[in-house]
């Protein structure tokens, strides 16, 4: 589930292993550019965590946001 905190909507993803967050992680850069909307994100083995925030609207969270998170939940 995404949190809206500190103006941003974050959530954290976990997979049974590296291959499989990789994965995900490639599934969701070709959708952020398809949204023209790039995430902050970090990985660690099976975990990776995004963090979306809209940098031209004063770094907070719009309805661009919402488009891309809605999205990459359509991946899982």
């Amino acid at each position: 589930m995404w949190i809206e905190k500190d103006q941003k909507l974050q959530r954290t993803f976990q997979f049974k292993d590296f291959s499989e967050a990789f994965g995900f992680m490639t599934r969701v850069a070709l959708l952020a550019e398809q949204h023209n909307h790039h995430p902050w994100w970090s990985n660690v083995w099976n975990t990776v965590t995004i963090e979306l925030t809209t940098h031209d609207a004063g770094n907070t969270v719009t309805e661009k946001d919402h488009a891309l998170a809605k999205a990459i939940d359509a991946l899982l």
